[in-house]
């Protein structure tokens, strides 16, 4: 098997790829790590799309309402310009989300693997499952491409 292309916030070819403006139309827990100073500040944590991500002192855990365990980190920079706290522990996504197809980066390929180096960590996916996410400082990340019609509607011009 040949290795995975992996991308990061400052690869050119991000300049040639179609990203289509997407916001949230689902309410999500959140709550913040904020380990005691005898505690590991860091923690592992295994997304429901299946990667390892680094959750670190300050970030912010996201969920599904209806799935509190399987959460997955927020950079705190990121969280506080991208989420607005309706009440304690929920939260709402009001920025905008651009997303392209990964399989642009992969000549149409669906089973090339992708690694997506985000803020909190590298994770390598098949391009035909995910969609490539940049936010609002040009952050990237996988996004799994069955969960953008659940959580997800097209973002007016």
């Amino acid at each position: 098997m040949s290795e995975p292309i992996v991308i990061t916030s400052a690869d050119p070819i991000l300049k040639s790829l179609t990203f289509k403006p997407y916001r949230s139309k689902v309410e999500r827990r959140v709550i913040a790590f904020v380990p005691g100073l005898d505690e590991p500040q860091t923690m592992e944590v295994h997304t429901p799309w299946g990667a390892m991500l680094t959750a670190k002192r300050g970030d912010f855990l996201v969920s599904e309402l209806e799935k509190p365990h399987d959460f997955w980190p927020v950079d705190a920079s990121i969280f506080e310009e991208s989420y607005i706290l309706l009440r304690p522990g929920y939260c709402v996504k009001k920025a905008v989300t651009l997303l392209a197809p990964l399989t642009e980066i992969t000549n149409g390929d669906p089973d090339k693997l992708v690694t997506v180096v985000s803020l909190e960590g590298a994770e390598t996916v098949r391009a035909g499952d995910f969609y490539l996410a940049k936010g609002v400082k040009g952050e990237i990340w996988s996004y799994p491409k069955d969960k953008v019609n659940e959580v997800m509607v097209p973002a007016d011009d």
